[in-house]
């Protein structure tokens, strides 16, 4: 199913359809609170397009600032009625730059301007007059623990959904083991005992930080605000309904195990990309900030199998000049074409002499350099032989399923532990993590590119995924395990 366009303002946010007129069964309508930011939106959408393809109603709800920027963007060719994008002020003004230094800021505007709008929009649900039935359910991102509490508060069951991994979700519920131990995020190899059921391999190194500063390498030994706020909302959690992961139980199994107890219900519904688009033997389509820039497909098609490495950090890394440089050499280094995903406000100080510097060191035949790249079509075409990534979760679960060996390259939050997992548990890629050297990245890019071992894992893994979200898959289950539960709220 296609997401429209349509916005709609929220003094008209829900009213009774057809479908809920006298002597008929309500009609259940979800509305989807993602956190405005890229990844967290990419993930929320693939559910919503989900549950519209099991005929639900749902309801979208972005802040005014990233609404605007999606209508840049080409309309879908289809509409879909039962489809509202909705949005809120999120409490900033429209110049701020809303980046990764600045995700507090986001935070507390979130918590108060955010939240009253999103209180109001709920409040005005049954007294719509634009065709859509009231809204019967929230599913709200779960690191806005205020949008589950204002739901109850007004009557209208919410769920929670962590748009990150169950392993980084497990050791977020686990802050206060991990404070009371002293177990500390730091660029160390002690190990850690505080996460059940990762003390055989986990290390501080690996535990979610805040972001780094662009070129440093150490962080200060104490007990991160960020971390302390996370580990709060994901307890928070378990006050709602159930939570949502996106994740499979054959990827994920054990921390999915450790999870339950904890909460009500817990719903393993993903890869959510691939899951979202079985109803209409398709992939959900994105719902991208930035403009993709679809002529690297055909540079792509020029290129020799499993020949290029693909790089992306992600929609909110920030790297020095000097991070480049050691990435650019590093990548030269091993003779690899490679398709660079290098964002406008990437590097800091600009990007101007960044693209000179690629062209100077390697030329255009070996390197293509992009703003943004359709991801997901990147991954599954035959040229790409493995992903030097942030291990963001989005990204390493679309690398997963199209079994793809991944480099990673860490920034902040919950992409440490991905890495590891990356690394030491499914054994379908390299954790480089807290080292941005020109040999430790053409060391660790030539074992990807080359391992058979590291290969055959991810291949692995891939044919499983397929598996899980294929009809009567555990994913697939899942999802309509979820849907039930949802109409039963009615």
């Amino acid at each position: 199913m296609n997401l429209s366009t349509k916005t709609t303002t929220p003094a008209q946010a829900c009213t009774r359809s057809p479908t809920a007129s006298a002597g008929m069964e309500p009609a259940a309508h979800v509305l989807v609170f993602p956190w405005p930011l890229q990844g967290h939106i990419n993930c929320m959408h693939h559910l919503a397009t989900a549950l519209l393809d099991a005929g639900l109603h749902v309801t979208f709800l972005h802040t005014h600032h990233n609404l605007r920027r999606l209508a840049t963007k080409p309309a879908p060719a289809l509409s879909q009625p039962r489809l509202r994008l909705l949005s809120i002020p999120d409490g900033l003004p429209e110049d701020h730059p809303r980046s990764v230094a600045h995700l507090n800021d986001l935070m507390d505007s979130m918590r108060t301007t955010g939240s009253a709008a999103y209180r109001a929009l709920l409040l005005a649900s049954s007294s719509n007059k634009d065709g859509h039935p009231p809204v019967t359910c929230v599913i709200a991102d779960g690191v806005m623990a205020f949008a589950v509490d204002v739901a109850e508060e007004v009557g209208v069951p919410a769920i929670a959904f962590r748009t990150a991994s169950a392993c980084s979700f497990l050791t977020y519920l686990s802050v206060r083991r991990l404070v009371e131990l002293g177990e500390f995020p730091f660029p160390s190899d002690q190990p850690v005992s505080g996460v059940p059921g990762m003390e055989g391999f986990l290390r501080r190194r690996d535990l979610p930080r805040a972001p780094r500063p662009a070129g440093s390498a150490t962080d200060d030994c104490g007990v991160d605000p960020m971390l302390l706020n996370m580990g709060e909302c994901t307890v928070h959690s378990g006050e709602a309904r159930a939570l949502i992961l996106n994740t499979s139980a054959s990827m994920e199994g054990p921390a999915l195990a450790q999870i339950a107890p904890h909460m009500r219900d817990v719903f393993s519904v993903g890869p959510l990309h691939v899951a979202a688009g079985t109803g209409t033997k398709s992939t959900a389509p994105t719902a991208s900030l930035w403009r993709e820039d679809d002529g690297c497909m055909a540079w792509l098609d020029g290129q020799q199998d499993r020949s290029v490495v693909y790089v992306s950090l992600g929609s909110l890394t920030v790297i020095s000049e000097e991070q480049l440089a050691e990435f650019l050499s590093g990548l030269a280094a091993t003779g690899y074409a490679f398709l660079w995903v290098l964002r406008p406000d990437m590097v800091a100080g600009g990007t101007t002499t960044s693209l000179a510097a690629v062209k100077t060191l390697v030329g255009e035949k070996q390197a293509r350099v992009v703003h943004w790249a359709p991801q997901r079509d990147v991954l599954r075409h035959p040229a790409v032989g493995c992903f030097l990534t942030h291990a963001g979760w989005n990204s390493t679960l679309e690398a997963a399923y199209e079994g793809v060996p991944m480099v990673c390259w860490t920034f902040f939050g919950d992409q440490l532990i991905n890495s590891r997992f990356v690394d030491t548990v499914w054994r379908t890629g390299v954790d480089i993590k807290d080292v941005c050297d020109k040999a430790v990245v053409e060391k660790a890019v030539r074992e990807a590119m080359e391992s058979a071992e590291i290969r055959a894992a991810a291949q692995a893994m891939a044919r499983q995924l397929r598996l899980d979200v294929a009809d009567g898959g555990s994913s697939s289950s899942e999802i309509k395990r979820l849907v039930a539960f949802i109409r039963d709220l009615l």
